[in-house]
């Protein structure tokens, strides 16, 4: 029987108290127990930064990788299994910033994988720098003249390039936020889900209080997932309203169902032939 206590972990959690993370990491453990899946058959990636621990604080298997690089590493494992459910948790620094190429051609590709990214508008692991969602005029250590780039907006990024499953959650509401990331992992295909997530420590401006004045469950205002210039105008919305929820979802082909050689199984499955593979290096 699957239970909270299934995923708990032994690593002791160095988050400061207080974190958005906690309810992240408390949605993901309610999600996987209501989906029944048992940690041999999830697999969390994570690249570098407060969010990128997350995986330490789960029992199931883990791969903790470079920074930005979590999802080329989602690719791989997909690739030779593709019956493995796949997270991967980053932070918005992590996922947009260094590795925001990977976050392109993640959702080109249409991999079938639930991307979790923690945002928080700041480098939570490096001191509390602006992040590249941080908003225009933002004052951080760093930036004490305020931010002076254009917020980047990852669900109207992850719309343009055709993403099959575009999502908000909200750190502050665990119960919500389970609820997307069973829906994002049940989704066959590219599942992005941001989450607003409160640096207690570094961003004093986008707190819980903020937050809670601000959020609105979009599906129950009457959204239509399948509407695609809603969900782009849904995505722009930012300011005294935010709404948060499944703002598109479309059923198309993954990238594993386009290769025909994983048609059979994953390759994890294959028997490997050494004899093979020298005449292949043979030939170079």
């Amino acid at each position: 029987m699957v239970s909270i206590k299934t995923y708990e972990s032994d690593y002791e959690n160095q988050w400061c108290p207080g974190c958005g993370n906690f309810g992240i990491l408390s949605a993901m453990k309610d999600a996987l127990v209501k989906m029944n899946l048992i940690p041999d058959k999830v697999l969390i990636i994570s690249g570098i930064g407060q969010a990128a621990k997350t995986p330490h604080f789960l029992k199931c298997n883990t791969f903790h990788g470079l920074h930005g690089r979590a999802l080329p590493v989602a690719a791989g494992a997909k690739m030779a299994n593709h019956d493995l459910n796949i997270l991967v948790n980053s932070g918005d620094g992590d996922c947009y910033g260094e590795g925001g190429n990977h976050f392109m051609h993640a959702i080109r590709r249409n991999l079938d994988i639930t991307l979790l990214a923690h945002n928080n508008k700041v480098y939570g692991l490096t001191k509390g720098q602006a992040s590249p969602t941080a908003d225009l005029g933002m004052v951080t250590k760093q930036q004490q003249d305020g931010v002076t780039n254009e917020s980047f907006n990852p669900l109207a990024v992850a719309l343009t390039l055709g993403a099959g499953f575009v999502a908000r959650g909200f750190a502050g509401n665990t119960e919500h936020l389970s609820n997307l990331i069973q829906a994002g992992m049940q989704h066959r295909g590219f599942s992005l889900i941001d989450i607003l997530q409160p640096c207690v420590s570094f961003n004093h401006v986008n707190t819980y209080d903020w937050y809670k004045k601000r959020v609105y469950d979009v599906n129950e205002a009457g959204h239509r997932t399948d509407d695609f210039a809603a969900a782009v105008a849904a995505s722009r919305e930012w300011g005294d309203k935010i709404p948060i929820g499944i703002f598109y979802q479309k059923i198309k082909p993954t990238f594993t169902d386009q290769i025909a050689a994983l048609h059979k199984g994953p390759l994890i499955a294959k028997a490997y032939d050494p004899a093979r593979l020298r005449v292949l290096l043979s030939a170079q």
